[in-house]
């Protein structure tokens, strides 16, 4: 049975009005961010362009079924692919992927800009990822630990792939965001916990043990390839006032900053914390020094809204592709705004990952723009098969 709506009904005007909020706390708090003089450029114009930009994405995203992405979902995830594996395998003397900050991420086309293919390769990950386990399932409607295993397999040779070539750029925050979504789409995708209970206990040990070891251990680390400014980034995250001239002064620029701003901030431009990148990765910084626990209260209740929202969605969908994209993008940008809050409040270590949404650059809001408009399509268009049979493929 078939439900037939308006497509003004069927938009999701929530979302919409959400997505238009981060828009204009992104322009105000990068119009602030530009008053401590690190660059000459103005770059209100170029992020307005980019969410302009993203609406058409968006647009064009919504306007498919997902059926259409679950039949395309293989190349969508190759073509991610292969564009991870250009970054690989061109020298660093051209001009076109030439390394920023010690990371070859970035490919740089003439009079247009640069693109991260890894901010894109998260969402063409989701629906790779989304359309294996949808096939599993579908294959295996009997549910053993041999299936799951196999499952878990399936999983770990889809992340595997991008995970290696993000490592060699290097890239360790998006490699992180890599595992976040698995993490998520493992636990929804039903797989006995006798399995992954001991799995995640295991990870969890296994890191507690290497933090431990970066702290007391370090010469035994040296042996497998560790590097000293990797030991610098945790010892300056711990203790950053011991690394004040360093390693550790963005993060105690930022704490400065969002304490300065107290309960109410400093008001708009009202800046006098100097932040380095205060426009992306440190962005909060400057909403907390500008307004406040009050208004950095607000941004994160923004951001709850927002995944209470998709979370929503999600329990709506009768799809199972669809939910696991809509469960993808919610741990992809919760784990976003964890992460980048968390490090510039020293909760979590620096790791350079953008604030979905708000932090200025192109790539990162396309990127989420994407992922978002999944959301759209899969809300817009699940009306439509939500009393239609499960076996549908």
């Amino acid at each position: 049975m078939k439900i037939d709506q308006k497509p003004v009904e069927r938009f999701d005007w929530t979302l919409a009005f959400i997505l238009m909020l981060f828009g204009v706390i992104s322009i105000i708090a990068i119009a602030s961010a530009q008053t401590t003089g690190q660059y000459k450029t103005n770059f209100i114009p170029s992020q307005i362009q980019w969410y302009i930009v993203g609406c058409v994405i968006i647009a064009i995203t919504m306007y498919l079924e997902p059926e259409q992405y679950k039949k395309a979902a293989w190349i969508i995830y190759g073509g991610g692919i292969l564009l991870l594996f250009t970054l690989f395998i061109l020298p660093d003397s051209l001009s076109i992927v030439e390394p920023r900050n010690g990371a070859k991420s970035w490919i740089h086309i003439p009079k247009l800009g640069s693109i991260q293919p890894a901010e894109f390769m998260k969402t063409f990950f989701i629906i790779g990822l989304a359309r294996a386990i949808t096939k599993h399932h579908e294959r295996y409607v009997e549910k053993t630990i041999q299936t799951d295993f196999l499952l878990l397999g399936k999983i770990a040779v889809i992340l595997f792939i991008p995970l290696f070539f993000i490592m060699q750029q290097p890239d360790l925050g998006t490699s992180l965001v890599f595992i976040a979504i698995t993490i998520a789409l493992i636990i929804v995708a039903g797989i006995s916990w006798r399995i992954i209970l001991p799995i995640f206990t295991g990870t969890a040990a296994l890191g507690l043990t290497l933090l431990w070891m970066a702290l007391y251990a370090q010469e035994f680390l040296a042996k497998f390839g560790a590097k000293p400014y990797h030991f610098e980034r945790i010892y300056s995250w711990v203790d950053p006032y011991s690394y004040a001239s360093n390693e550790g002064h963005n993060l105690i620029s930022s704490l400065n900053a969002i304490g300065s701003g107290e309960i109410f901030g400093k008001g708009f431009q009202g800046r006098e914390v100097y932040v380095p990148e205060s426009h992306t990765d440190f962005i909060f910084s400057t909403i907390g020094e500008d307004w406040g626990f009050i208004g950095a209260s607000l941004v994160i209740c923004l951001y709850f809204f927002l995944i209470y929202h998709m979370t929503k969605i999600t329990l709506e969908l009768k799809d199972m592709f669809s939910t696991y994209i809509c469960a993808g993008i919610i741990a992809m940008i919760t784990f976003h705004v964890f992460e980048n809050i968390g490090m510039t409040i020293q909760l979590l270590p620096i790791t350079g990952i953008p604030l979905p949404f708000i932090s200025y650059g192109g790539s990162s809001l396309m990127g989420n723009m994407l992922a978002i408009g999944l959301v759209f399509s899969m809300k817009f268009h699940h009306r439509t098969y939500m009393f239609s049979s499960d076996d549908e493929d």
